[in-house]
């Protein structure tokens, strides 16, 4: 196994709403590390469903990705893991997308609050708008 392609949830709906992996083998090749992408929903879904179902152009990233892994362009959506790491793991293969964590880390204290503070701004103008309604 040299490659997981992680796709979002939904995808084969509505028969699963789990998250499916794509496995990719090459016969006679050992695993010495496995290379992780992550699909990500086009912009304005929450998911697929049988309305908005995959469409085979939205993997052209990854098409593009197969030929240059190393490409800082593509940093968000792959990840490379050791096989060592894999069975300290226990050969455990959900492994999540180490580069959200580091997005999420990055903020500082004010960076968080700012966020913070947008937030009950919008949901003080919805209420607003809200009682105006009722």
């Amino acid at each position: 196994m040299h490659t997981i392609v992680r796709l979002p949830n939904g995808v084969f709906n509505p028969y699963t709403g789990i998250r499916t992996n794509l496995l990719f083998f090459e016969k006679g090749k050992q695993t010495k590390e496995v290379w992780y992408f992550e699909h990500l929903l086009p912009e304005g879904y929450k998911t697929y469903n049988k309305g908005k179902p995959i469409q085979i152009k939205e993997f052209d990233l990854e098409k593009e990705w197969w030929k240059d892994r190393e490409n800082k362009k593509f940093k968000k959506n792959c990840w490379k893991v050791s096989l060592e790491e894999i069975q300290k793991r226990n050969y455990n293969l959900d492994i999540n997308n180490p580069t959200k964590k580091e997005e999420e880390e990055n903020l500082s204290s004010k960076e968080i609050l700012e966020k913070l503070e947008k937030s009950f701004e919008k949901s003080k103008e919805l209420i607003e708008k809200i009682k105006g309604e009722i």
